[in-house]
């Protein structure tokens, strides 16, 4: 996109054209840009990164809590079926 900076009319339109654009598209997302700098957005996206990290935290370590008692369920289900084929009989 900043390869179109400074371009003006026919050469503009010519790169939109090249690059599959219109020129109030890039009009669009250069103010859009601009407005995002200016209103200070960078402590606000750093902010909403580090609560997403965090919650990507919480969710690892739930799914890490569920995997090992999914884990150790599958076992004692083993545990069991072994334990009825050799001693079902007896058990009863």
């Amino acid at each position: 996109m900043h390869e179109s900076h400074g371009l003006v009319d026919a050469a503009l339109n010519a790169w939109c054209w090249e690059h599959g654009l219109f020129a109030h598209h890039l009009a669009k997302w250069r103010a859009d840009f601009c407005a995002v700098g200016a209103a200070g957005g960078r402590s606000e996206s750093i902010q909403e990164m580090r609560d997403l990290k965090q919650a990507n935290v919480q969710l690892q370590r739930e799914l890490n809590r569920k995997e090992k008692a999914f884990a150790e369920a599958a076992a004692l289900l083993v545990l069991q079926k072994k334990y009825r084929a050799l001693f079902g009989g007896e058990a009863e």
